[in-house]
């Protein structure tokens, strides 16, 4: 059987932290989603929304797709559309990494670009967005994956779930994952739930932007999270804690996951692993927290560069 490279999806490795998290708290193990083929997690949820679409035909053969996003989602869907021969079109923003907006173009995507203020991610620019993206798609006649609304996703972090519990071999006390469409937090936290009604669920936001713990919609620079704005998809009865982190704290993390573990990771991460610090201290040795490394620090070479100097 002929293989393509969307079979390399899923399947990534768990690893431990060694040196960041404290010999006298929980151990925290990174899953590694950069082992996807673009390097990030939203590989999984790309590749969902769009076999979804083909088998209940709202894609057919010779149709295109259209979608808004932070670059992420937009790396996936190009890889995606690129080995099934869709037309796509991306509406993103210069607020987000420039890598990941040029991943895209060599990867086929035709990209229309919203201006922002300032570079900085808000709720505003989300609308815009979204805006944006609903007028090419009745343009066009376009299937619009329409990642904040699409459930399809959750099929797709469900099956991240199941590796997690058989990586782990079930003993796992903590999940820990930033927010921004909502869906590989509720899905991953849905299939965790469903084998242990126990395990702690912490949601990351950013601390500039915490509307999910009620305060104000805010700017920040954490890339694929933080929408301004309550999202659909998201579950308010699912996470036991909601963990702001500001901007500045997730960069540190993702420089200092680069220089004392190797790994180099996106801003994401950063607030993930800030985060899951905060669980480990909480639940102490000998449990087990495992959080997502959503991308690699490969989408963000020019934005770390200004943080090193």
């Amino acid at each position: 059987m002929k293989q393509d490279i969307l079979q390399r999806i899923g399947g990534t490795s768990l690893l431990a932290l060694l040196t960041i998290a404290p010999s006298n708290s929980a151990r925290i193990l990174l899953k590694l989603e950069d082992e996807n083929p673009t390097g990030s997690m939203k590989d999984r949820m790309a590749l969902a929304m769009i076999e979804a679409a083909e088998a209940d035909g709202r894609l057919k053969p010779g149709g295109s797709v259209v979608e808004y996003t932070g670059g992420s989602t937009g790396v996936s869907l190009a890889l995606i559309c690129a080995v099934k021969r869709y037309p796509l079109d991306i509406v993103t923003s210069d607020a987000f990494a420039k890598e990941k907006l040029d991943h895209m173009r060599i990867l086929g995507a035709r990209l229309h670009v919203v201006k922002s203020d300032g570079g900085k991610m808000t709720a505003q620019l989300t609308k815009d967005m979204i805006e944006a993206a609903g007028v090419i798609a009745k343009e066009k006649g376009a299937f619009w994956t329409d990642q904040l609304k699409n459930a399809d996703q959750l099929a797709a972090y469900h099956k991240m779930a199941d590796e997690i519990w058989t990586q782990t071999e079930g003993r796992i006390d903590g999940f820990v994952q930033a927010v921004g469409s909502a869906a590989s937090f509720r899905g991953t936290a849905e299939g965790l739930r469903r084998r242990n009604g126990k395990v702690a669920l912490v949601a990351v936001e950013p601390a500039e932007s915490a509307v999910l713990s009620g305060g104000p919609s805010g700017a920040h620079k954490i890339d694929g999270v933080g929408a301004g704005f309550v999202v659909p998809l998201w579950r308010k009865d699912l996470p036991d804690a909601i963990e702001p982190v500001s901007t500045e704290d997730a960069v540190q993390m993702a420089l200092r996951l680069a220089r004392e573990e190797g790994v180099f990771c996106g801003t994401s991460t950063g607030a993930n692993v800030v985060a899951s610090l905060r669980l480990a201290e909480r639940l102490g040795p000998g449990s087990t927290v495992v959080t997502i490394m959503c991308d690699t620090g490969m989408k963000y070479l020019r934005s770390f560069g200004d943080k090193v100097g």
